[in-house]
């Protein structure tokens, strides 16, 4: 495996703002994903800074996001990141303490389907 950087990709994100500063409207396109100008309600973005290390993130929503739309969102989100939690680390036992902890969040948050 090489470390040389053979090929960059791009991810961007357009974010259309009312005259206060909240998000109407988001696309997005992935050059590699072949995704050009989805519609997006939502999105968490986390960069780790090696240098500081530290987390630095972005996070924003939509002023017509329902608080239903939230709660799924984070939800899945939250399974995701034990899915690759689990797939960085080999963290097997945690990553499920973190998805039972997600079933226990849509519990509260009555989004377990029916």
């Amino acid at each position: 495996m090489s470390d040389q950087i053979v090929k960059t990709s791009e991810i961007n994100i357009q974010v259309g703002l009312n005259a206060n500063q909240l998000p109407l409207r988001m696309l997005w396109s992935a050059s590699d994903g072949q995704i050009d100008n989805a519609e997006a309600a939502a999105f968490l973005l986390s960069l780790w800074d090696p240098k500081s290390k530290n987390t630095m993130k972005i996070d924003l929503w939509t002023k017509d996001m329902t608080i239903e739309e939230m709660k799924q969102f984070f939800h899945q989100t939250l399974l995701t990141m034990a899915d690759t939690f689990e797939k960085a680390t080999g963290e097997h036992l945690i990553s499920e303490d973190l998805r039972d902890y997600c079933y226990h969040f849509a519990d509260k948050m009555n989004i377990l389907p029916e």
